[in-house]
């Protein structure tokens, strides 16, 4: 769907982002430092064009511990110069300075009393290039980006959550829905001609049409976890028994992006409201992340006008506190459209999901812009601050107000 922007007076700039990864940097702010003695080390890693998924995957094996001792505060994107803080048990801090990964850089070590848990972040530090600009536009950008620090940025999640093809909800629904056949039809199937290369449209061919021995000796070997579902689909003859091969964290992850495509769809209908509270909301607090009903909206504005509290939206599941009035109604709306309600949720098995509520908007902080020229051409780079969970280019698409601010230039590379 088509997100409003919040800035829709200003005119963007245009441009493209992620032309190189070196491009757009994001560092963690952590929410604590190491103390300095305990089972766990931490230590904080660059990457170049590696997912945090693979970059796990690649120091577990280096170290020879399963994928899952290792723990991470969030995802950042691919195509990127990132930072981030991890943590293992078991090691020596020397191990992990001495790790020689590719596309990887250990830049310090040191122990802590507990293994550091998604969400464990106070925000992330972004510089984003944008290319194919005239830097003398950067003046036309501080209307908008002090709209921005004013009312708030629009929460959405980005475009990167769906995955490559866009679908990742949809795979998150057929698992909520127990539609075992559902997902592999998406995963294997469903070719489309823009986003599968020839090979890979063949395969996905020969799977709808039901030849799925001639569609595994299509399916290209980099698509290594395809080839792995379908080998055991073909195996056993059953849906369940090859969904059950998928990784329990891209399963988690298909079902958050389906909660994100329900919360982008609320957010998209109150968008140019998102600092108005109205009666029957789920106020989100800011300061400590509680959210209160409120019943007397004109009495608590002004705490939104101070960026203490905002609306908040759903995260779907089965135990999510629902709001009133107007704002319930917005919901279930949303809900209603993909025939989905809350207790839903609770038949995904190991993968059900309680539900939480997220802040219609955030606030950018440290926002600083800034033109240049250098070898690879022009440019305009935007640094600003953000809370976890939000995506740096929902900001970037009200500056450039273009797709590529959401695609970049058209690759994969974003998590």
């Amino acid at each position: 769907m088509a997100l409003p922007y919040l800035t829709p007076a200003f005119p963007g700039i245009g441009g493209t982002i992620k032309n190189r990864p070196e491009d757009f940097f994001v560092q963690e702010v952590p929410l604590y430092e190491p103390a300095g003695e305990g089972e766990h080390v931490y230590f904080e890693i660059q990457k170049v064009g590696v997912p945090t998924f693979d970059a796990v995957d690649r120091i577990a094996r280096a170290l020879r511990v399963s994928a899952r001792e290792v723990g991470y505060a969030g995802l950042k994107d691919a195509r990127a110069v990132t930072r981030q803080v991890l943590s293992i048990a078991g090691v020596t801090e020397d191990a992990v300075m001495g790790l020689s990964v590719p596309g990887v850089t250990v830049l310090w070590a040191a122990r802590h009393g507990n293994k550091l848990r998604l969400g464990h972040l106070a925000g992330n530090r972004f510089a984003i290039k944008i290319r194919g600009v005239t830097p003398t536009d950067v003046v036309k950008l501080d209307p908008v980006m002090a709209e921005l620090e004013r009312r708030g940025m629009p929460n959405y999640f980005g475009e990167q959550r769906f995955g490559r093809r866009g679908d990742n909800d949809r795979l998150g629904a057929a698992l909520v829905a127990g539609d075992d056949l559902g997902v592999l039809k998406l995963l294997l199937g469903t070719p489309v001609a823009r986003m599968d290369d020839g090979q890979t449209h063949q395969a996905r061919a020969l799977f709808d049409k039901g030849d799925y021995e001639a569609a595994m000796k299509a399916m290209p070997r980099r698509h290594g976890m395809e080839r792995r579902v379908l080998a055991r689909f073909i195996k056993t003859g059953r849906a369940d028994a090859a969904v059950r091969t998928i990784d329990d964290r891209i399963r988690r992850l298909w079902v958050s992006a389906l909660q994100s495509r329900l919360f982008n769809e609320v957010l998209a209908a109150r968008a140019g409201t998102i600092d108005k509270l109205v009666d029957g909301d789920l106020a989100w607090k800011h300061d400590s992340g509680a959210v209160f009903a409120v019943t007397d909206a004109a009495a608590e504005q002004p705490r939104c006008d101070a960026f203490e509290v905002s609306p908040s939206g759903p995260l779907v599941g089965y135990r999510m506190t629902m709001p009133a009035g107007e704002a319930l109604r917005a919901e279930e709306e949303s809900f209603a459209a993909r025939g989905l309600k809350p207790d839903d949720f609770r038949r995904t098995g190991d993968l059900k999901v309680k539900g939480a509520r997220r802040p219609l908007r955030v606030k950018p902080t440290d926002c600083k812009l800034e033109a240049g020229v250098d070898g690879f051409g022009p440019y305009v780079t935007a640094a600003f601050t953000l809370p976890p969970g939000s995506f740096a280019t929902v900001l970037m698409r009200e500056l450039m107000k273009n797709e590529a601010a959401e695609t970049g230039v058209g690759t994969d590379a974003a998590e």
